[in-house]
């Protein structure tokens, strides 16, 4: 990771930025000196193909799974109770 840009130089530079990264640079944009976001290169390796029902015998779900919830868990999803 080499020395961080600043953020006002990022935007009149963006193109060559992202072509840096494009090629594998990791690039850190500071504000003020300090770093804020960082630009690197998108994942290139093969994608997972997904395959419908593959968990299929394998996960067990109750059948209560999407009755309401008691109001002693709602209150405290709501900030009341201990």
């Amino acid at each position: 990771m080499g020395k961080p840009v600043n953020i006002y130089s990022a935007k009149t530079q963006l193109s060559a930025l992202v072509d840096r990264a494009a090629a594998g640079e990791e690039i850190v944009i500071a504000k003020a000196g300090k770093p804020r976001a960082r630009l690197g290169p998108l994942p290139t390796g093969p994608k997972t193909t997904r395959h419908p029902g593959a968990w299929k015998g394998r996960l067990w779900m109750a059948s209560d799974f999407d009755a309401p919830l008691p109001d002693e868990i709602l209150k405290r999803f709501s900030g009341g109770g201990e």
